[in-house]
């Protein structure tokens, strides 16, 4: 069955149908500083220069052996087209939100007419048609965004967000709302500049923040309304320890479910899932392949093959500080699992 190419293989993984092998790849943000060195594309530049990011992107897919390209690396591009305020962090750490356009009210709240062209928005779609011409057809790319339930939260403050959650629910819902319907718009247009999954991180439907029962009662539709609307491929990851609402996630329609260490193991996950989706992960980034050594990637990357992960990937963002060389161990446990 050596008729996949890395894209028809990581698709057909994703979709539960029969590959050669597990797919070895990263559904997270994926920029190390050793590689920014390396081919001199540097945050905080890459987050807003196309060639810049589309140049660090396809070098975690050169040189580690990632059989996939994922950008951007950050969870705040669209929140600041839609009107928060960014903090552009350094080399070593990722762009974060610091100020909030609707704390108090919903008011005046809309999806800008000109969404797609403000902010960092043409700088990735520029980044993905660049990688795509730069890889050929047959590499798959991963475009990375913002969750509807985060960009709700970004869009409000997780302050109003977690209070308007339990005493102004109409508030809430109409925030989930707007950010549904952008997250859509935006997902799309990466996916027609050229991206074949969109994987969305969404930490804060995290059991961790919000409860199991506000998931399924308010975020599980909107989850299933974006999965259904996006025109590729796309992958749900949440943050956290989730078994609390992994099978409630296997019911929102996305093709995989990407998760850290924290559920326990691979054979949990695929238990509590079925069929339903497809488990992606779940080596953990700060613990694992930040760290080292190497042995100990390779036991936790055969741990989670031998589990039946779908597709091998880091439980999370790659830390920026993690070494290639550990990426590329995570990549040969897969080989060797196959040898």
């Amino acid at each position: 069955m050596s008729e996949f190419t890395l894209k028809t293989r990581l698709l057909a993984a994703l979709e539960g149908k029969p590959v050669d092998k597990v797919p070895v790849c990263s559904v997270t943000q994926t920029g190390i500083v050793e590689l920014m060195d390396e081919v001199g594309a540097a945050w905080p530049e890459a987050h807003t220069n196309p060639e810049l990011m589309a140049k660090l992107a396809i070098a975690n897919y050169e040189l580690s052996g990632l059989e996939a390209v994922r950008l951007p690396y950050c969870l705040t591009v669209l929140v600041e087209a839609m009107g928060c305020e960014i903090n552009m962090g350094t080399k070593n750490r990722q762009p974060s939100v610091v100020a909030h356009p609707y704390p108090k009210s919903l008011d005046d709240a809309a999806i800008p007419t000109d969404l797609l062209q403000r902010g960092r928005i043409p700088a990735v779609l520029e980044a993905i048609k660049i990688v795509r011409e730069k890889v050929g057809p047959d590499v798959p790319i991963i475009g990375g965004m913002e969750g509807p339930i985060t960009i709700a939260s970004d869009l409000v403050s997780v302050k109003s967000f977690m209070k308007w959650s339990i005493k102004k629910t109409d508030l809430f819902e109409q925030a989930l709302d707007l950010s549904t319907e952008a997250a859509i718009i935006y997902a799309n247009a990466m996916v027609e500049a050229g991206a074949d999954v969109i994987a969305i991180a969404d930490p804060v439907a995290s059991p961790d923040l919000m409860s199991p029962d506000s998931f399924r009662q308010f975020l599980q539709s909107r989850l299933q309304k974006f999965s259904a609307s996006v025109n590729s491929v796309t992958v749900l990851h949440i943050c956290g320890k989730v078994n609390a609402i992994l099978s409630d996630m296997a019911d929102c329609g996305f093709e995989g479910l990407s998760v850290e260490e924290k559920i326990g193991t691979a054979k949990v996950g695929k238990e509590l899932i079925g069929d339903r989706a497809r488990l992606v992960g779940n080596i953990s980034s700060p613990f694992t392949l930040l760290p080292g050594p190497i042995d100990k990637i390779k036991a936790e990357a055969k741990e989670a093959l031998e589990g039946g992960v779908d597709v091998l990937a880091p439980g999370c963002g790659i830390a920026p500080m993690t070494p290639l060389e550990n990426i590329k161990a995570m990549v040969a446990a897969r080989d060797e699992f196959y040898a």
